[in-house]
């Protein structure tokens, strides 16, 4: 996840200015199952303080024991853990442990790649070993096609009888809240600890500032008659909590030009008609396809009743839209919850 990496590199560079050397350890393989997935990083400094997780805890420590050596020689190592009789998650982890150097040139391309909202790449090359040492280490490449390694140390020219690990990570799904009101506040929240990149779009009567959003990207005040939408793509959901019909609808009418994963309204669920009906006669050629991304009410069925918990409800619900799952508990699953 991309949130994840922005906090591993915001915390290296603080290490660095404190003058502490850096390790990134990151899962390249599994062998089985595990709480995560390759992919997952933690920075380890020199002080043996951490940033992020690759496990529930247990991993963890074993990680930061391990990664002494590599503070003491600078030499990059793969390591395993096996968590079936320790975890219950029946898999192996190797995990590639690395020195990590952030350079200025570094901090300036990847906070371009993620205010563009650009993929980023990294590669990690490894051997599936315990306690191996080598020439690994791992390449982040921007869509501009700059290159970087983590470790000064890595050499991309002798990689020959070494194991790839690859990975895409895309950009922050994007939530556009249209609404400034308390329960705006709680969706606001709760979203953005998720990672989501979270924009806010208020009543230009009542227009709010940034500070009365914590975890927001933006706080605007517009109307549906002036607003320009920009940037709403595959991985964008929008949630609508005017409290106002007519507002709604305005804003449904807008958004029919675009293609979000998810339009979420708050109201009774003896307004969709209504809404459906009138957006025919507002817009005559919208399609299907536009409507079947039209959750209102907005949000999953599990008796939520306060500002939190229904921000809670709608989250959970443009999760499984997204990930495309049809909600029920995970009691009634028989094998591996991911496939």
């Amino acid at each position: 996840m991309i949130h994840e990496l922005k906090e591993i590199i915001n915390q290296a560079v603080i290490n660095q200015q404190k003058g502490l050397k850096n390790v990134l350890a990151t899962v390249v393989y599994l062998e089985g199952s595990s709480y995560r997935k390759p992919g997952v990083r933690m920075l380890i400094s020199e002080d043996f303080s951490v940033t992020g997780a690759v496990s529930g805890g247990c991993v963890e420590k074993e990680i930061i024991h391990r990664a002494k050596s590599v503070f003491d020689d600078n030499k990059p190592k793969i390591i395993t853990y096996d968590g079936r009789y320790k975890l219950g998650c029946e898999g192996v982890l190797y995990v590639l442990i690395e020195p990590l150097c952030i350079t200025h040139d570094f901090i300036t391309h990847f906070s371009d790649a993620t205010s563009k909202r650009e993929a980023i790449k990294i590669e990690s090359r490894f051997r599936k070993e315990d306690e191996a040492f080598g020439n690994f280490g791992s390449v982040v490449t921007f869509e501009n096609k700059k290159q970087f390694e983590f470790s000064e140390t890595f050499s991309t020219q002798n990689k020959h009888n070494l194991n790839l690990f690859s990975q895409i990570i895309q950009p922050s799904f994007k939530l556009i809240i249209i609404g400034g009101e308390h329960d705006a506040v709680k969706l606001c929240k709760v979203a953005s600890n998720l990672g989501w990149e979270i924009d806010v779009i208020t009543c230009v009567k009542d227009s709010k500032k940034i500070k009365n959003f914590p975890g927001a990207n933006s706080v605007v005040g517009n109307s549906a008659e002036t607003i320009q939408f920009t940037n709403i793509e595959e991985n964008t959901a929008i949630v609508i909590m005017n409290h106002s019909y007519v507002q709604d609808l305005k804003y449904v009418v807008k958004l029919s030009e675009y293609k979000p994963k998810y339009i979420g309204i708050l109201g009774a669920p003896n307004r969709r008609e209504r809404l459906f009906n009138e957006l025919f006669e507002f817009v005559p050629d919208i399609s299907e396809d536009f409507l079947d991304i039209i959750y209102t009410p907005a949000g999953l069925h599990i008796g939520a009743q306060t500002p939190e918990e229904i921000a809670i409800s709608i989250v959970a619900e443009i999760l499984s839209v997204i990930r495309k799952k049809e909600p029920f508990s995970l009691r009634k699953l028989n094998g591996k919850i991911h496939n």
